[in-house]
């Protein structure tokens, strides 16, 4: 007896390959979208304009800032007599303001960073009473902005007797809620739970198991985690402002601010090129960290986006 194989049966491995087929071609359409494209391209040159016109203007002197176009080079190229002028200008007071915005960003973003690493573990991985009201305090920190908490701050400082010093810049730094949210979220989906089961049934203590065990796993996180802290310390401008009035403890944003500022005085000179220059010179940590960090941060912003 001769059996036929049923119609559909028959047809379905002949439709396989043609429906991973045409799936192929929708996602190789949705790769070369020009609208995708455009959006990118326009995006692209709204962030790099800026550090051209940066890098262009801090080349040119004073008289070239205004005699010349603001996106091509001036005649008299001026870069590196500007960096010198800069460093050495008021007795070397940029270095100071440099010196103390890595002192405000190294226990500041460091210790948010520590912080917010201890914090997400914990309350990824252990249960306790409250955690949902925990939860809730994180969540409506998140959305609550700094500037709004900047005047209680100073009103609770100045009773300490705190204002005008570098610890009323970098105690506040120290919490990062949105920090705290990330390595929660990033330590419950990176660190399995069997793993932990295994660690205390060999006998290690907790201690030993996170810095052994889950600080390799949770590194893209705290990369991801210390890059926002720190462009957030490096950039704090309002904080510092209210907190401090000794020039000798300015950071660098204030310190630019009162360069800028310089030329409104009466007397004052105006050093506008200093200024261009001291931005160009504040950018590039930043751009180093991102850019040798890079590896790490993209990780730690993926993780969560697929689900095994």
């Amino acid at each position: 007896m001769t059996t036929h194989p049923h119609p559909t049966t028959a047809a379905a491995p002949k439709q396989a390959p043609a429906r991973a087929a045409r799936r192929a071609v929708r996602r190789d359409k949705q790769r070369r979208s020009p609208l995708l494209t455009a959006l990118t391209a326009l995006m692209l040159i709204y962030s790099l304009v800026p550090l051209v016109w940066l890098l262009i203007n801090a080349s040119k002197t004073q008289e070239g800032l205004f005699s010349s176009f603001g996106l091509w080079f001036d005649d008299d190229f001026a870069l590196f007599t500007n960096i010198r002028d800069t460093l050495t200008y008021d007795d070397g007071v940029f270095v100071r303001w440099l010196l103390n915005t890595l002192l405000y960003v190294v226990l500041g973003a460091g210790g948010a960073t520590a912080l917010a690493t201890l914090g997400g573990y914990a309350l990824a991985k252990f249960d306790f009473p409250g955690k949902r009201g925990v939860f809730a305090v994180v969540i409506g920190a998140v959305a609550v902005p700094g500037t709004a908490l900047a005047v209680p701050t100073f009103l609770m400082f100045s009773k300490l007797g705190l204002t005008n010093t570098p610890w009323a810049v970098i105690i506040p730094s120290l919490i990062s809620p949105f920090g705290l949210y990330l390595m929660w979220t990033f330590a419950a989906s990176a660190i399995p739970g069997e793993l932990l089961e295994a660690a205390r049934v060999d006998g290690a203590g907790e201690l030993r198991t996170f810095l052994r065990i889950c600080m390799p796993l949770l590194a893209p996180g705290i990369v991801t985690v210390a890059l926002f802290t720190m462009v957030a310390t490096w950039n704090n401008y309002f904080l510092p402002l209210i907190m401090l009035k000794d020039p000798d403890w300015y950071p660098l944003t204030l310190g630019l601010n009162a360069w800028n500022d310089q030329a409104a005085t009466a007397g004052g000179q105006a050093i506008f090129h200093l200024v261009i220059t001291g931005s160009l010179l504040t950018i590039l940590p930043l751009l180093a960290a991102f850019l040798f960090l890079q590896r790490y941060w993209q990780s730690g912003l993926a993780a969560g986006g697929v689900k095994d």
